[in-house]
């Protein structure tokens, strides 16, 4: 079924790309539209990750370099029952996280050191058995292949708002279909993440959870991380909203509510569905993971994480 849904979600963004080839240059447009989408589509399930990871300037550690976040990663892998991810740092004073990959054998997770400097290890913990969830749950090739294809759409559309469609026969619309293009096309192109987005984050925060066997820790974190995204901008994530609905929590400024726009549910309702977990393992009695002994008060932004 995932797997069904990752197509048919393909498929709508690719149309899109190809309705805006057309709004620009007719039946030729489409035409061209539909190889550079195949291309993109290609390019992307290869090297997405790579590509994102890059953006954000990630820098890969180990357990040399940041002993104990790696740790952290490693612990809750071997609970999960994954492989262990590459796992990144990137330098970036807001807390937040995300993974990547096009499967759990080539995953990734990536924490910025504000989040490193901002939350204790139990959090910490939760945060990353949250991205390990959506590896998990295989969610991290379709988050990946859509922040990518998105930001084409939103850069086809931006060319058409520059340089105009064409006039000939094969495409009479003229400045109707360049509105067309500038407005509706990134908003379908949204409205695809959305509904990638949304449903796939209670998701991952039940996963997250359940590897922890923590609920609590996770719900404190996305408290604290919401807190802060709203105070701390993302000014790499504000130049590539595209990118926004693969972070644990939405890094951009202003999209605090769970409504029509927003890439991800509300902070409330998730930490209310985690709240809810937590009192029905409490009578289970969950054996939680070990999470390595560190100091809660890192020093400096990067803390003692590297």
């Amino acid at each position: 079924m995932n797997m069904l849904r990752t197509a048919i979600l393909l498929a709508a963004l690719t149309a899109i790309f190809m309705a805006v080839g057309y709004l620009l240059g007719g039946t030729g447009g489409m035409l061209v539209a539909f190889l550079v989408a195949a291309g993109i589509n290609f390019f992307s399930y290869w090297n997405a990750d790579r590509l994102v990871l890059r953006m954000y300037h990630a820098r890969e550690v180990d357990a040399r370099t940041a002993p104990e976040f790696y740790e952290i990663v490693r612990s809750l892998a071997a609970r999960a029952n994954l492989p262990m991810p590459r796992v990144y740092v990137i330098d970036n004073p807001q807390p937040n996280a995300f993974a990547t990959g096009r499967n759990p054998q080539n995953a990734a997770v990536a924490a910025t050191t504000g989040l490193l400097a901002a939350l204790p290890p139990d959090e910490i913990a939760g945060v990353m058995a949250h991205e390990l969830g959506h590896i998990r749950n295989r969610d991290t090739l379709i988050m990946t292949l859509t922040a990518t294809i998105a930001g084409a759409i939103s850069m086809l559309a931006n060319y058409a708002l520059f340089f105009g469609g064409n006039r000939s026969s094969n495409n009479q619309m003229g400045l109707i279909g360049i509105l067309v293009a500038v407005i509706v096309a990134p908003l379908a192109a949204m409205l695809v993440q959305m509904a990638i987005s949304r449903t796939r984050e209670y998701s991952a925060d039940r996963a997250g959870a359940e590897i922890t066997g923590d609920p609590r820790a996770l719900a404190s974190a996305l408290a604290r991380i919401a807190k802060a995204v709203h105070r701390i901008p993302n000014m790499d994530a504000e130049r590539r909203p595209a990118t926004a609905h693969m972070f644990i929590v939405n890094p951009l400024s202003g999209a605090r509510m769970d409504n029509l726009f927003s890439t991800h549910p509300s902070t409330e309702n998730r930490i209310a569905a985690l709240m809810e977990m937590e009192n029905e393992l409490r009578g289970r009695g969950p054996a939680r993971v070990a999470v390595p002994r560190v100091g809660t008060s890192p020093a400096g932004p990067r803390g003692p994480w590297g």
